[in-house]
């Protein structure tokens, strides 16, 4: 279920209108969930069918939550920006026809403050045990540009979080709240270097003992 308010989606749509983003994915999952996942953005397949991390990162996704023994009925899905940020590449079809292709791309700076209203009320309504961010776009998001996955992925976090100071401003100010958040990288970093898939299993061992800690 989402516990967002229509009246907020409508003004943040709205805000979103002059950038090159399309669609709208709403967050998803339980009011008190073990886990809150925040990704970066919806990709072609979630705009189309409304369930966030059903692409191909989801399928990657959901084989770390079988790791963990977490089901997605525990987990609340949310992202940085609600819509599919997107970049139009010129794409060579047979000998001699182009055509324009959409491709993915990430959310810059006024496109994560377009959307940030919705993620300020989630974190408010929705409690979760543990914060779980993918890639450097959530991290950032909550914490500020100097944290880089590749630097604090692994590690667990007890911070407060940046939120808009008011609904029409474009200033971050900290949260009341503080949050536990525990940073790994986003599943399709791993499509683009194999690599990886190591370093986040060890993430991942990290995480369940903290989840066995809360339980």
């Amino acid at each position: 279920m989402s516990v967002i308010p229509e009246e907020l989606v409508d003004i943040c749509k709205k805000r979103m209108e002059p950038y090159p983003c399309e669609g709208f994915v709403y967050g998803r999952g339980p009011e008190q969930p073990t886990i809150m996942i925040v990704g970066e953005a919806p990709g072609e397949t979630e705009i189309h069918n409304g369930m966030p991390f059903s692409g191909r990162a989801g399928k990657v996704l959901d084989e770390f939550f079988q790791y963990l023994g977490v089901s997605r009925e525990d987990i609340y899905f949310t992202s940085t920006v609600r819509s599919r940020p997107y970049k139009i590449v010129p794409k060579k079809v047979g000998d001699h026809e182009i055509v324009e292709k959409k491709y993915n791309r990430a959310p810059n700076r006024k496109e994560q403050l377009a959307h940030a209203p919705i993620l300020d009320y989630e974190l408010q309504h929705i409690k979760p045990k543990q914060l779980v961010t993918l890639g450097n776009i959530g991290l950032q998001r909550l914490l500020g540009n100097k944290y880089t996955i590749s630097q604090m992925h692994g590690r667990l976090i007890h911070a407060k979080v940046r939120r808009l100071k008011d609904l029409d401003s474009n200033e971050w100010i900290m949260s009341d709240d503080s949050y536990s958040i525990f940073p790994t990288f986003h599943p399709a970093s791993i499509f683009y270097n194999r690599s990886l898939e190591k370093e986040i299993y060890k993430d991942l061992d990290k995480l369940k003992e903290i989840l066995g800690e809360i339980y």
